[in-house]
């Protein structure tokens, strides 16, 4: 058995270096599935960055709205939604959204 060891040395030892590289190729925190994980979360994050760019913008949208020219149909708009208030002998109904 020894002597069969001895003769096939370098075999077993090449097949132990393909197994090794083999299987660091496929996991760790370089292989392939590694790999995998990081570029969908990329994904997730440049998905997020745009959902947040555009949330920016509409809020630098309704800040110009307030601040360098007075859009006064936006103010009328944002009184009526935050404090329920109309124009004489208009009737507001009030719909209450049910969560369950």
């Amino acid at each position: 058995m020894l002597r069969l060891i001895k003769r096939n040395y370098f075999l077993l030892i090449s097949v132990f270096l393909i197994l090794y590289f083999c299987f660091n190729l496929v996991s760790g925190e370089r292989g392939l599935f590694s790999y995998i994980e990081k570029k969908e979360l990329l994904s997730n994050l440049k998905k997020e960055e745009l959902s947040l760019i555009n949330m920016i913008e509409n809020m630098d949208h309704k800040n110009s709205l307030l601040s360098t020219n007075l859009d006064l149909d936006y103010i009328e708009t944002l009184i009526r939604e935050r404090f329920l208030f109309g124009k004489k002998d208009e009737t507001i109904y009030i719909i209450k959204k049910n969560d369950n």
